[in-house]
């Protein structure tokens, strides 16, 4: 348990850099009195946006950091030729104790290269994962991979379930969350060869598992958690983006076709601002990559300062609850099992 965290912000990563996450690191310290950032990128730039701050006073430091891993660049060139960019830099301060975690904006693939190398995976888990929270008519649902292993074998889907599984309990507090495998139908004889031998491990886990689960079950089924490779995680995700920015456009245009949808809008406006802030996808900001020896949450590039404040968010309730510990406790315990058995 952390009484005071220290976060390290990639602050020259994303669509914006300082610009989005200077106001929400200045946002995340006022409501978080404990709370410790490091901004990490120009120290020029930096300075000047912090100048009217001080009152933070050795809550808010600025650690130089000389490139820029660019938004599109190969993660194997942001390895190899950016040692001194603000995402290896902030990692860095992970690996060297000087902060419990990271948050980044910047380019996944070179955020999860470079995280990986750094930080090394936990012992018994073979590929990190990249989790994250989708809204649901039960409130969320976690769901991952969310894209960094295309290619999964039974085993990478079940270590996924147990890393899942104990995010969730430590963050949500929820004593025993429900883990569904993500699968074409809840028939045992459907799906491929991988997702038919992973419901079969992940069932002798000793996890709160409940079976297949189907695509529509992320959003109207009561599971906490959702289990796929990082193909298919990273198509349901990116769809329910699209669905969602399509519902918004198709409302706007509704309303606005003629003066009595427009009269219609403004008796419906509560509901539809209701609506809005149950779903806005500001507020489910922040996916993390689990089975590191560090935290590290990655950001949407194009967030804007409440979403990046809510990645910081995450990244401190995950320093809170330990969440690396927890994880590699139990893959430790399942390691044992299976030595015993």
């Amino acid at each position: 348990m952390h009484d005071n965290p220290t976060i390290a912000l990639d602050a020259m990563g994303g669509d914006y850099g300082p610009e989005v996450v200077v106001p929400a690191a200045l946002v995340s310290l006022d409501r978080n009195p404990n709370l410790n950032l490091i901004l990490v990128g120009d120290g020029a730039i930096l300075k000047a946006s912090v100048a009217n701050s001080n009152h933070f006073g050795n809550r808010l430091t600025i650690r130089h950091a000389s490139e820029l891993v660019e938004m599109h660049e190969s993660p194997s060139k942001a390895l190899r030729n950016k040692k001194d960019s603000s995402m290896r830099v902030a990692i860095n301060q992970v690996k060297d104790g000087t902060a419990d975690a990271c948050v980044s904006a910047g380019n996944t693939g070179a955020l999860m290269a470079i995280s990986k190398f750094v930080l090394k995976t936990i012992p018994g888990i073979d590929r990190p994962a990249i989790i994250g929270v989708v809204p649901s008519l039960h409130g969320h649902t976690h769901v991952l991979d969310l894209g960094a292993n295309v290619d999964c074998s039974a085993e990478h889907l079940l270590q996924f379930a147990i890393m899942g599984y104990e995010l969730v309990k430590a963050v949500e507090k929820i004593p025993n969350p429900k883990v569904g495998l993500l699968n074409i139908g809840e028939e045992e004889i459907k799906g491929n060869e991988q997702v038919k031998q992973a419901v079969k491990l992940i069932a002798d886990s000793h996890i709160n598992f409940i079976g297949f689960v189907e695509g529509n079950d992320i959003y109207t089924g009561d599971v906490d958690i959702v289990v796929t490779d990082g193909f298919i995680g990273n198509v349901a995700l990116k769809a329910s983006e699209g669905l969602a920015k399509m519902i918004s456009v198709a409302l706007k245009q509704a309303f606005s076709e003629s003066l009595l949808t427009k009269m219609a809008g403004v008796v419906a406006l509560p509901v539809l601002r209701a609506f809005r802030k149950r779903f806005d996808p500001r507020q489910y900001n922040g996916a993390s990559f689990v089975g590191l020896r560090g935290i590290v949450v990655k950001s949407h590039g194009n967030a804007d300062r409440t979403a990046f404040a809510k990645a910081i968010e995450i990244a401190v309730l995950e320093i809170e609850n330990a969440v690396p510990d927890k994880i590699g406790q139990r893959v430790s315990e399942l390691i044992e099992e299976r030595k015993s058995a």
